[in-house]
């Protein structure tokens, strides 16, 4: 990966939005990740789709974990798992 540090926070309105380039000689996707202030695009090309599935498992893991942090929530709230949009 060609190295960029950033951070943004994800927020319950988040949007995701998967663009194909189907070009024949250098075919890619973009993966955009949008918020209110912010947008970032992870551009992936032929021979990294491992890598996007790689990400997407790092980001099911993460979601359980904060699940597993915030069902217990003190003060006896309860998180309720929103489905995706």
């Amino acid at each position: 990966m060609k190295s960029l540090t950033t951070s943004a926070h994800i927020e319950p309105d988040t949007r995701f939005r998967v663009t194909p380039f189907a070009d024949r000689a250098n075919p890619f996707v973009s993966l955009r990740i949008e918020g209110e202030f912010v947008e970032i695009a992870l551009i992936a090309a032929s021979g990294t789709s491992q890598a996007l599935r790689n990400l997407a498992a790092a980001a099911i893991e993460a979601a359980g974990a904060l699940d597993a942090m915030t069902t217990d929530a003190p003060g006896g709230d309860r998180h309720v798992p929103q489905a995706p949009r």
